[in-house]
């Protein structure tokens, strides 16, 4: 891919489309099945926890994978997999013998943009941590080659800008269709493009050799099913199919290294491209925000801000 990646041998680019066709087809099994979707993000990860991962992702293995990061993002990742099924099917009967929903609770809606606000936070804090490596003609840290540079604190803004710009979550609804999927109707697509921009550029600098999967593959994995299978479900696809991949590679951890490499090119102006964009893409969308707070008078905190979109009522329509 020019500027971005190098490949040794092209066949790697068709097991990395396998990748992304495999998570594609996990997340929809776990997506309209409530017991593959137990059985995936619970009953496996406990198996591996105990009897593989203590060996696989042991602290300073020959791949990386045994950092305090692996291992916090792996479990952020499956709580979120996992609160997001309590909330799509958790319910109860009232001592008036009435059924109530997780999911109509207030309180309840704060923990999707709680785990996402965190997990995005994790990844500012790296993006910082590898700019004070000092690496700035690259180097190998915990195992995994990296570089230092500018690009490091212009993605960390983008991300902050990411957080800030989360809105509408008073306005989640589960869908009434057999699958129950959790849909957000403000996160329309240019937060999911805004956010796709960061997280791909986070990955290229944090995790540089590893992310056509864990940062292009895993991104296209979530949202082409929010543009083409189930709309407005985006944060439901992104736990899913981030709570495989981090499983597999945790298992796995040569695969990215060993198995089947796209390494990155390691040239510094591919850092500080991926990075700009991210950091004008969040910005925009910031001002772009700020600004329709300011005309409408609307509560970031309470309003949900794309309502008059027509983007937002096709969600709300198909799911409703």
């Amino acid at each position: 891919m020019g500027i971005l990646y190098q490949a040794a041998d092209m066949s790697y680019w068709v097991i990395w489309l396998f990748v992304l066709f495999a998570l594609m087809a996990f997340n929809e099994l776990g997506r309209t099945s409530l017991w593959a979707g137990i059985a995936l993000f619970a009953v496996v990860p406990v198996f591996l926890t105990i009897f593989v991962w203590p060996e696989t992702a042991a602290p300073g293995n020959e791949y990386g994978t045994g950092t305090w990061f692996n291992w916090v993002k792996t479990y952020s990742a499956l709580a979120g997999c996992l609160g997001f099924i309590a909330l799509r099917f958790v319910k109860w009967r009232g001592k008036d013998g009435t059924v109530h929903h997780l999911y109509e609770k207030k309180w309840a809606l704060c923990f999707p943009p709680l785990i996402l606000a965190v997990n995005i936070a994790e990844a500012v804090l790296r993006d910082f941590q590898v700019f004070s490596f000092g690496l700035w003609s690259g180097g190998v840290v915990e195992n995994l080659w990296t570089i230092s540079g500018p690009w490091n604190i212009m993605n960390g803004i983008a991300g902050i800008l990411n957080i800030l710009t989360i809105c509408g979550w008073f306005g989640i609804i589960i869908s009434k269709d057999s699958s129950k999927d959790m849909i957000w109707p403000d996160m329309i697509w240019a937060w999911i493009i805004a956010y796709d921009l960061w997280n791909f550029a986070y990955t290229y600098n944090c995790i540089s050799d590893h992310s056509a999967y864990c940062g292009l593959a895993l991104l296209l994995a979530c949202t082409i099913p929010t543009f083409f299978i189930k709309r407005g479900a985006w944060l439901q696809h992104r736990a899913q199919t981030l709570g495989l991949w981090i499983m597999f590679v945790m298992t796995v951890p040569q695969f990215a290294d060993v198995l089947a490499p796209i390494p990155t090119t390691h040239n510094p102006a591919a850092f500080f491209i991926v990075s700009l964009l991210a950091l004008a893409a969040n910005g925009a969308l910031a001002v772009y925000q700020f600004n329709k707070i300011r005309k409408n008078r609307l509560n970031p905190l309470k309003d949900e801000l794309y309502a008059d979109t027509e983007a937002y009522k096709r969600v709300l329509k198909e799911n409703e």
